[in-house]
């Protein structure tokens, strides 16, 4: 609307100066043909059309012609009445003063965006502190707020203000203990001669770190029993400081298993029944290890799965990056990234095969 009506008034501005050198006999004969103008268009159109000005156009018309006094407004020639025009201009000097009469502010202001940030900060660092816990640390740095504006907030992002947040789920528990978390699970796979194989694999929870304990055909308590008593040793050897596993209720695994553990300071976390989020990293990890290797290598028989596990197992822990690592692998950190423009232009990267280019590991040539 502002912008019409400022058309308006500069094209109309522009037609002032144009009659400014017509004598007065020539603006008579132009307002006499304007309202015989008018005079046709009503009779043509009839007396029972309504016209339907946009608000620039009340607005102009109603600052233009409201000046002249009533009984000048009654003999001109005009498609409305002169008590419309006269509406028109108390409309707009009631809203002028409506406008200039109303309240900067209203209400509270708005909370600075800092100290929303800091309320949620707050929050996520000490999930046992309600609303007035909050409360209470703002005033001690300072920060005039009031209880109910930090409750306001909370409530907005979705999150209780009362102190039930402080129960912690079981991916808190995972995410605060992962240097002390292993996990293991048996991965079920079937040879080209028909040979059902079980392997039993461990991750490390902090590092991503995979162990590829071994494979068989016949998951004995015997054999389950050494496999365990190798990774402890395993372990020792990396001075791995591990304190709970994390497993599922699988049948396969002997009582001794427990006890074997237990005599190096590691307790056993058994899995809820139907549960596999509570495994969740080993869980994926079996879900990568099938989609990237089982899914896409005919296995022939044992033999030839020990040595497709070790080259996979070769494979995770010293190349592929991981999204929990920041894209590093469990036994390489990130390089530094390459700022030359030079070498960002020459990139000469060689890839490396393995098991028959299942696998492939790129480098920079030497």
């Amino acid at each position: 609307m502002l912008l019409r009506l400022a058309y308006l008034t500069v094209t109309n501005a522009f037609v002032a100066l144009r009659l400014l050198p017509m004598s007065d006999r020539d603006k008579d004969v132009e307002i006499l043909a304007l309202r015989h103008q008018v005079m046709v268009l009503e009779r043509q159109l009839g007396a029972d059309v309504r016209v339907r000005f946009a608000p620039e156009d009340r607005f102009f018309l109603a600052g233009l012609l409201s000046s002249l006094p009533r009984a000048l407004l009654r003999r001109l020639r005009l498609v409305v009445r002169p008590d419309t025009i006269l509406r028109w201009h108390r409309q707009i000097v009631k809203r002028r003063h409506a406008r200039a009469c109303r309240p900067k502010r209203r209400g509270r202001p708005p909370t600075v965006r800092s100290i929303r940030a800091l309320v949620l900060r707050l929050v996520r660092e000490n999930p046992s502190w309600g609303y007035r816990r909050v409360h209470g640390e703002l005033a001690t740095l300072g920060l005039k707020v009031a209880p109910s504006t930090v409750w306001e907030i909370l409530q907005r992002e979705g999150i209780d203000p009362a102190p039930e947040r402080a129960s912690t789920t079981w991916a808190d528990f995972l995410r605060s203990q992962a240097d002390a978390l292993l996990a293991c699970d048996f991965i079920e796979t079937v040879t080209l001669t028909g040979q059902r194989q079980y392997i039993l694999a461990v991750i490390e929870h902090a590092t991503r770190r995979i162990r590829v304990l071994g494979t068989t055909a016949h998951p004995t308590a015997a054999w389950v029993s050494q496999t365990i008593r190798n990774l402890v040793m395993d372990l020792e050897d990396a001075r791995c400081r591990a304190r709970l596993l994390i497993r599922d209720r699988d049948g396969k695994f002997p009582a001794l298993v427990n006890e074997i553990l237990a005599d190096v300071g590691i307790q056993t976390v058994l899995t809820g029944i139907r549960m596999p989020r509570m495994n969740s990293i080993m869980e994926r990890w079996v879900q990568t290890c099938r989609r990237e290797l089982l899914d896409r290598c005919l296995i022939w028989n044992e033999h030839h799965l020990r040595h497709a596990l070790a080259e996979y197992e070769r494979f995770y822990n010293e190349h592929r990056a991981h999204q929990a690592l920041d894209q590093a692998a469990p036994l390489r950190a990130v390089p530094d990234p390459i700022t030359e423009p030079a070498r960002v232009i020459d990139l000469n990267v060689r890839r490396r095969d393995r098991l028959g280019g299942i696998l492939h590991e790129y480098s920079h040539a030497a």
